[in-house]
């Protein structure tokens, strides 16, 4: 905790004790399917339960269930999420895991779930998912492997991928780096140099494994030449081109958000794509995002228009561990302020080396009303409670969840049209602020780039939502 601030909710203490936030819109871009020995999807719709990440997912706050084996069965189920009574009181107790009071704690100290819940760092986290997934290995899905090459793309998970001797990492997001850690010894992991050194620092990754490719600069590994390029959607993204000796070419687009540069790319201009890999997390004709600079404009406006109204009003700004920069660096400007973050974050802010976001950060939380939050943290109760924390400073709170999700078919680019939603002094705004690509942007890439083959990336988990895509594809390439 920042010595001039007196709360803190950021799940984190110091430099070794970050556990990340929810890092993406995209809720999971690798479901939990049944695969066959090719990873390839099976006919039959029913997920497997008994898994890694079906451990993952049903642990909620409490990582118990990723600890070493307990003496008793009994024990043993709770800590799978088994009970139903205690797994609730796992993931809603959340002020246990801050450590705040609250009226609900009292009724829980009665309660036979132990009120001492697991404190692990990432360090100790992340190797003991390493270790989890190399007990219960699973199939590594045939859209992260690059037909004809030793590669495979976001996909350290699995553990050791057969005949893989190249490990890509697209971007730091959770559900792209998962597998990583300290005890990573499977290969060479190949990233941009932002993610490289978000991989060392927060990670631990052993630096011997690691090789950074700089943007837009060919790189020829093993026999293949590798070009990563601008994905627009977080600090170190990239779209991975893979021009094989056979002249195929793959493009990779990890997570991103398609734009009009993209089309100006002289890779994608003068070289023919065959095999697409496409983020598709919001491959839905309801999704018709506003651009990023219009959301950030109407951002700002709000946020002028009640500091007129309300100059006491603290201003929150809900982010994942990186992305959502441009949210707050556009309200800093605007306001001229500085931008209040935890340690943790701050670390991995200034990690970017980038003297635009270095330089407008501080250190305690009275000097700005502009404090960037975990997106998580963006709830009524707990926003009045930070808020209070500052002994009177400030009178209501403005908050604001930039994420594609909050995107309203009724709403659509009337962004004035947006209701807020309020509770006593603290208003919560979704605005539909995406890093990842709208449908209506999807189907103009894919037009431009027109490609042989299309392979979808994101909620690939049911055979009818692969077929819709699949139409969708079909339909834009007639539209070429």
């Amino acid at each position: 905790m920042d010595k001039a601030t007196p709360f803190s909710i950021t799940g984190c203490s110091n430099n070794s004790n970050w556990i990340t936030d929810s890092e993406n819109e995209c809720e999971d871009d690798d479901p939990i399917i049944s695969l066959d020995a090719n990873g390839l999807p099976c006919d039959n719709e029913k997920q497997q339960e008994d898994s890694f990440a079906g451990d993952f997912y049903r642990s909620g706050t409490d990582w118990s269930c990723l600890s070493s084996s307990s003496s008793t069965n009994t024990t043993t189920d709770v800590s799978r999420g088994n009970d139903p009574e205690k797994k609730r009181l796992k993931q809603s107790n959340l002020f246990d895991l801050w450590k705040l009071p609250s009226k609900a704690n009292a009724e829980a100290s009665t309660s036979h779930v132990s009120n001492k819940k697991m404190k692990i760092s990432i360090d100790e986290f992340s190797t003991r998912l390493a270790q989890k997934q190399q007990q219960q290995p699973r199939a590594c899905p045939f859209y992260k492997k690059m037909p004809g090459t030793p590669f495979t793309v976001d996909a350290f998970r699995y553990g050791q991928v057969k005949d893989c001797s190249a490990y890509f990492l697209t971007h730091f997001h959770s559900d792209h780096y998962g597998g990583l850690s300290k005890a990573w010894s499977h290969g060479p992991i190949y990233c941009t140099p932002i993610t490289a050194r978000l991989i060392k620092t927060c990670l631990y990754v052993n630096p011997s494994f690691i090789h950074t490719l700089d943007l837009d600069v060919e790189h020829v590994i093993e026999g293949i030449k590798v070009t990563m390029l601008e994905a627009n959607h977080c600090p170190g993204a990239a779209l991975i081109h893979f021009n094989l000796p056979s002249g195929q070419c793959y493009l990779h687009t990890g997570d991103f958000r398609a734009s009009k540069l993209m089309q100006t790319y002289p890779l994608l201009l003068n070289q023919r794509v065959n095999v697409l890999y496409l983020d598709t997390t919001y491959c839905n004709p309801k999704y018709r995002f506003p651009l990023k600079e219009e959301v950030l404009n109407f951002v700002v406006k709000v946020t002028k228009n009640i500091l007129k109204k309300q100059p006491k009003t603290l201003i929150i700004v809900g982010a994942y561990s990186i992305g959502k920069e441009s949210v707050y660096l556009a309200i800093s400007k605007a306001l001229m302020v500085k931008i209040h973050a935890d340690s943790s974050r701050r670390r991995i802010l200034q990690s970017f080396g980038w003297p635009e976001i270095s330089g407008s950060l501080c250190t305690d939380g009275n000097d700005t009303p502009l404090h960037v939050l975990p997106m998580s943290s963006l709830k009524f109760e707990i926003l009045e409670k930070y808020m209070k924390s500052y002994s009177g400073r400030y009178t209501s709170v403005l908050a604001f969840r930039p994420t594609g999700w909050t995107f309203s078919e009724t709403t659509g680019s009337q962004l004035d049209l947006i209701k807020p939603n309020s509770k006593g002094s603290v208003t919560i705004y979704g605005v539909p602020y995406s890093e990842h690509s709208s449908f209506t942007e999807l189907r103009e890439f894919v037009q431009f780039l027109g490609p042989e083959k299309i392979i979808p990336t994101v909620n690939m988990g049911t055979a009818a939502t692969r077929d819709k895509m699949q139409s969708y594809f079909k339909e834009w390439s007639k539209g070429r």
